[in-house]
């Protein structure tokens, strides 16, 4: 089905004036901002990290699934991007990103015929997916070879009651052997995630997790030609991943690759306490400057004062994540001019897919029309719901628009 006439507006902050400044009600709203300084600050800190340990960086690009931020990331040193399907690798690649951890399996034989297409027209693009069994080993082995191509793989390790990956040892091992047995398979490595593991203090088992990989890698050694790739780390335990690898006994030519991604634009909430308890226990991350800071603002306008301790704001489900807290305000702006807020003064007490309700402390002035800006706690979940995100300055001029491809 096809639409008559396309929408009068692009997208759902479209801006009304060029050059346009959000205060000024010159964009509409809600809308979801990345603030510029910011954004380059957080590029620049994990790349500086990744540099001072040793190791790669291959941000997870599902987080924001922005071509401009891939480019950036790319500009300042990641040695690639990290995505979780074959569509995000076609976005990646077409972004023009030059190495692709695709860290997840690849299944079923339309996704299989669109990363032959991407390997057949993006040939110097170097892309790597996951394996975890023999059946998906095999299937991949026969399409390829049948396509006269070469899949590059990982063997991915996982943990009892975790997500995908390999439960055992020797399980990976047998797999690893399977992969270099089979034509149209290449192995390039061992692949992790440290992040399905929770509890009050998961750090042992994640350590734990990390030694057993890097003996594990010792042993698939012989089974890989050239540089071995050993990947894990997310945004919550990168410092921990890197200080167990570097440390332990690895393949000789081993490059250790961190693949956190919500650090881009870090946030307001869980992120923000991770990086606390990091920066806490890594006298490395301590030392280098500055720290990474939330780039992801959400402005939104006050529609409704319905009682003298209660408000509604014009943005919901649809516009941002929930399922770590709800977004909660930080700046205050009536007419272009920003007002004092106190602490706890509003403060958002439950969200549906339009509105989101805000409890007044008494004494607040909030009116019909007045702008709040609020901070976020996981970012992933608000990039998916928006086509165009603002890149703006510290003063709220729209710089560009940043295309999602989600």
């Amino acid at each position: 089905m096809k639409y008559h006439s396309a929408p009068l507006i692009p997208h759902k902050s479209a801006l009304m004036s060029a050059p346009a400044n959000l205060l000024a009600e010159e964009v509409c709203l809600p809308a979801a901002l990345l603030k510029k300084s910011a954004l380059e600050n957080n590029i620049s800190w994990m790349q500086r990290y990744a540099d001072a340990r040793g190791v790669s960086l291959a941000p997870h690009g599902k987080t924001t699934m922005t071509p401009w931020i891939f480019q950036a990331q790319q500009r300042a040193g990641a040695w690639g991007i990290g995505v979780g399907s074959a569509w995000q690798a076609s976005a990646a690649m077409a972004s023009g990103i030059q190495r692709i951890l695709m860290v997840n399996q690849l299944v079923g034989k339309a996704n299989m015929q669109v990363v032959a297409q991407l390997k057949a027209h993006y040939r110097a693009v170097d892309f790597i997916c996951c394996v975890d069994s023999e059946v998906n080993v095999r299937t991949l082995s026969a399409f390829f070879a049948d396509q006269g191509q070469t899949l590059d793989v990982l063997i991915e390790l996982g943990v009892p009651g975790g997500r995908c990956g390999c439960r055992s040892v020797d399980d990976a091992l047998a797999l690893a052997q399977r992969v270099s047995d089979l034509p149209g398979l290449r192995l390039r490595g061992l692949e992790l995630y440290e992040g399905v593991l929770h509890g009050d203090d998961p750090q042992p088992q994640v350590e734990a997790l990390l030694q057993q990989a890097a003996a594990l890698a010792c042993r698939m050694e012989p089974l890989v030609d050239g540089e071995f790739i050993l990947t894990g780390a997310g945004t919550v335990w990168y410092d921990v991943v890197c200080n167990i690898w570097l440390a332990a006994a690895k393949p000789r030519r081993c490059r250790i690759v961190i693949r956190p991604g919500c650090y881009i634009t870090h946030d307001r909430g869980i992120y923000d306490l991770a990086q606390q308890a990091l920066i806490a226990r890594d006298p490395i991350a301590c030392d280098l400057a500055g720290d990474l800071t939330s780039a992801l603002e959400l402005m939104a306008m006050v529609q409704s004062v319905p009682e003298a301790d209660r408000a509604v704001v014009n943005f919901g489900k649809r516009d941002c994540a929930f399922d770590a807290g709800l977004p909660q305000p930080i700046a205050h702006y009536r007419n272009g001019q920003e007002l004092a807020l106190r602490a706890e003064s509003i403060v958002s007490t439950g969200i549906m897919d339009q509105h989101c309700m805000l409890r007044l402390a008494p004494g607040s002035d909030v009116q019909v029309g007045d702008i709040l800006l609020f901070g976020t706690s996981h970012p992933c979940l608000t990039f998916d719901k928006w086509k165009t995100l603002l890149l703006v300055d510290d003063d709220y001029n729209v710089l560009d628009e940043l295309d999602t491809l989600f």
